[in-house]
């Protein structure tokens, strides 16, 4: 692994797909839980090994949840090194070695921009009004105009951070996600919406099914009444 502690200042500026390529889930992971501690514990920061594997590790304020290793942690570590993404601190007198991201300057990103694209890369798809509450420790959104220009900012990059989703059935607002595992996360969530209409229509068309049934029951059970009803008239006539 590469130890040297590499001097900020030189880093180049890319996009996710320049140098970087394409990062895998724990590279996402790794990244937003460096650049999520960065902001609400700095007195912690840079991180060590068994302090970063605890927040990538976290139940809570993570989706998908994940349980990585430290050597898996240290593997993907030195790719994102290589990528340029991660510094590695070697202070004199330390026992440990500590990590700090560069994805503000890798990819020039302001503070609310990074929050945003943290947000994402931590909890999933989320709508604007989700990014906005979730991002309060990292960035404070005074209104949800200002999430929606940091999210313009973050699409129109080239190529592109994060992409807006088709609203979801019963949906009202639309949903993000970032793009730094490519463009393959639109594609599941068109499947997973056409899957989740169909299996609204499918029950929809059972719910309908359903009430016919009862229906015809109750008219059937009013169509008895009636005739018991009748005969009862009968005896007094």
């Amino acid at each position: 692994m590469n130890t040297e502690n590499t001097n900020t200042n030189s880093a180049s500026v890319d996009t996710p797909a320049e140098n970087t390529h394409l990062l895998d889930a724990f590279e996402v992971r790794v990244l937003a839980v460096l650049a999520e501690k960065e902001a609400t514990t700095p007195d912690n920061y840079p991180m060590s090994l068994n302090a970063l594997v605890n927040g990538c590790n976290q139940l809570s304020n993570r989706d998908p949840v994940m349980s990585l290793s430290e050597n898996t942690a240290l593997e993907v570590l030195d790719r994102l090194a290589q990528k340029k993404l991660v510094g590695i601190i070697n202070q004199a007198g330390a026992r440990v070695a500590k990590y700090e991201h560069r994805m503000r300057i890798k990819w020039m990103l302001e503070q609310d921009k990074l929050a945003v694209l943290t947000t994402l890369m931590l909890r999933g798809f989320q709508t604007v009004g989700e990014i906005r509450s979730r991002c309060a420790r990292l960035h404070e959104f005074t209104s949800v105009a200002e999430v929606e220009t940091s999210l313009a900012f973050l699409m129109d990059k080239y190529p592109s951070f994060v992409a807006r989703l088709a609203r979801a059935p019963g949906t009202k607002e639309p949903r993000y996600a970032h793009l730094l595992s490519g463009e393959e996360i639109l594609e599941q969530q068109e499947v997973a919406a056409a899957f989740s209409a169909k299996v609204s229509g499918s029950s929809e068309r059972d719910r309908i099914t359903q009430l016919e049934q009862e229906v015809a029951g109750l008219r059937e059970e009013l169509s008895v009444l009636t005739q018991q009803f009748t005969q009862f008239q009968k005896q007094f006539e």
